[in-house]
């Protein structure tokens, strides 16, 4: 029998990459079994079955840290996925890890973000039963909610593992869910930088010397540091880890980024009324169950998880514009 190109490429991971990769051949496989593709492998396929959901593509008018910014290159929910997965990238590949799987993992990290960011996360949280936790979010869009056909996502088992535990506190099951793990901690944190300058929130010399002595004056300098710590530290070793004094900085430059940013009135000033709306119209819903689409009728787990679904899978502007539909009396024109 001829082998296939998929066939093929499995068997050069086996002869390339390192004895402590994920092997596509290895995979622990699909909830709902299939057959395999005859030319990608099954993470090749997962990584296309992200970018081509609706749910990807929604990304690209959720807030990432500013809401509503006034500029054409503040970051959104998508370009920082898209950086988390270049960083991840870089890395898999220096460490000869499987550069598929994590690229999958880091596209598909975020697919659960609600609109306006860490605020719309909260204000679900507050109010639904059981909470709200973006990366449980992510998991019931590649599991249930979003379908083609009829028929879920049905992602790798590897894939969910990564997208499940990408959170801090999270322990995944593979080398390549620990590189997205870390890598969106080393994106968020110099890209909120630059975000933060832009936006004129913070000056680069309001960054503490110690800080940038050690980890570099720009971010280019601070992502070539952070990369190349975590390539030395972690080569020919079962783990994906960072050394004692770049991951100690790391931690230190977020920490001055929550006191001077992330709670910085001047920039998160808009994001109360945006939990207020977002709770405004989760109430709403509950009593009109009617006005969500059919598709989101169907949560199991009740009518409150379904507002909360069709909630945070709404953009920034569109979440406003149901808002106004829905709370904003129009004039009654009379001809």
């Amino acid at each position: 029998m001829e082998i296939t190109v998929r066939e093929m490429q499995e068997k050069r991971e086996h002869e390339y990459l390192s004895p402590y990769a994920s092997f596509s051949d290895r995979s622990k496989g699909r909830l709902l079994e299939e057959k395999p593709c005859d030319i990608r492998t099954c993470y090749e396929r997962d990584r296309d079955r992200i970018i081509h959901s609706k749910a990807f593509r929604r990304l690209n008018g959720k807030t990432q840290v500013f809401l509503t910014p006034q500029g054409d290159h503040y970051r959104t929910r998508m370009t920082h996925t898209l950086e988390v997965s270049q960083i991840a990238r870089t890395i898999a590949k220096a460490l000869r890890l499987n550069e598929d799987l994590t690229e999958a993992i880091a596209l598909g990290h975020d697919l659960g973000h609600t609109p306006f960011g860490h605020a719309g996360e909260r204000a679900l949280n507050s109010v639904c039963p059981g909470g709200f936790e973006h990366h449980i979010q992510s998991i019931r869009i590649v599991e249930f909610l979003e379908k083609k056909n009829g028929k879920p996502m049905n992602l790798s088992w590897e894939v969910k593992d990564g997208i499940l535990n990408h959170q801090t506190e999270g322990k995944p099951e593979t080398l390549e869910g620990k590189i997205v793990r870390l890598s969106d901690k080393i994106a968020y944190v110099n890209h909120d930088i630059d975000d933060a300058v832009r936006g004129h929130i913070i000056e680069e010399s309001d960054i503490p010397k110690e800080y940038t002595d050690i980890l570099g004056n720009s971010l280019s300098e601070r992502l070539n540091t952070m990369i190349h710590d975590i390539v030395s530290n972690s080569e020919n070793k079962n783990d994906i880890i960072m050394s004692e004094e770049i991951y100690n900085t790391m931690q230190a430059l977020r920490k001055f980024m929550f006191e001077n940013v992330y709670t910085n009135p001047v920039a998160k000033g808009q994001e109360k009324k945006a939990e207020k709306m977002l709770i405004d119209m989760y109430e709403y819903y509950l009593e009109h169950m009617e006005a969500i689409p059919e598709e989101h009728r169907e949560a199991t787990e009740g009518k409150e998880r379904a507002v909360a679904d069709y909630i945070a899978g709404m953009t920034d502007r569109y979440a406003v514009s149901k808002y106004n539909e829905l709370m904003v009396p129009i004039g009654w024109q009379v001809y």
